[in-house]
């Protein structure tokens, strides 16, 4: 695996989790002190990006 492989699932990982600690604030309970837009807004970002880095190194696997 190389480089930019590792990146992008550590920003599809942490997209997720700012996710699902936005989505708990919005509808159910606070998890943090914090707005839980910031977590959504954030994950969303950090999902996307994940994703996009993810898709062009996807066939490009490297040793």
């Amino acid at each position: 695996m190389n480089f930019k492989a590792i990146i992008s699932i550590f920003l599809i990982l942490l997209g997720i989790i700012g996710l699902v600690i936005g989505v708990f604030g919005i509808f159910e309970q606070n998890l943090s002190n914090q707005n839980p837009w910031i977590f959504a807004i954030l994950g969303v970002i950090f999902f996307l990006s994940g994703m996009g880095l993810f898709k062009t190194t996807s066939g490009k696997v490297e040793g």
